[in-house]
């Protein structure tokens, strides 16, 4: 019979998150990661594979929660819709700007680094951005009902600009970009959405 684990599951997934996540799936070593939870390797390959099972465990793990917590920010009545929007796209270039050590996404760090040789990695993160676009989708069109966006704008096409815009705007942030222009980008982004006055 199999010894029940004797160290916190959770908490070595967000240890081994925050390795890879800082160093990219090519420069962590599995005996970083067993020395940033005090684990043996043996230990790490028992309980999750190896350094490829591990990193997709992580990254599913960080793709589901940052789905859902845009879910949560983005969803609600029509009624407060733009104002969810315009407070989900400037939020995420104040993240960004808090980001002092430029990690950027995970999401589009993984995805860079990734998928070019790994049809997981890059066929979980295009389901995150498909997610994530059509929450904005349905937040648009949702601002769209409430007259507050004009309608007779594609709501996917709206929702895909501010996407890439707040892609954008980690990449730059990841470069050590200027905070002011961050922030104006974001503003940006929001002041060309066809707004109904």
């Amino acid at each position: 019979m199999a010894r029940p684990r004797s160290f916190d599951e959770g908490a070595v997934l967000r240890t081994a998150r925050d390795r890879f996540w800082s160093t990219g799936y090519a420069g962590t070593k599995i005996d970083d990661i067993a020395a940033a939870t005090g684990l043996g390797k043996g230990s790490l390959y028992g309980a999750f594979g190896d350094k490829h099972a591990l990193f997709v465990r992580v990254f599913d793990d960080h793709c589901a929660t940052a789905v859902e917590s845009a879910r949560r920010r983005l969803e609600g009545p029509d009624s407060e819709a733009y104002e969810r929007l315009r407070d989900y796209v400037l939020a995420d270039a104040e993240a960004v700007i808090a980001d002092d050590i430029h990690r950027g996404c995970l999401i589009a760090k993984a995805a860079a680094e990734c998928a070019e040789h790994d049809a997981e990695i890059a066929a979980r993160a295009r389901q995150a951005f498909r997610e994530l676009n059509a929450m904005l989708t349905a937040c648009v069109a949702a601002a769209q009902r409430a007259g507050d966006i004009a309608e007779g704008h594609d709501p996917a096409r709206l929702a895909g600009l501010l996407l890439a815009t707040m892609r954008g705007i980690e990449a730059l942030g990841k470069g050590g970009c200027d905070q002011a222009d961050l922030r104006g980008i974001a503003e940006t982004a929001l002041a060309v959405l066809p707004v109904n006055s």
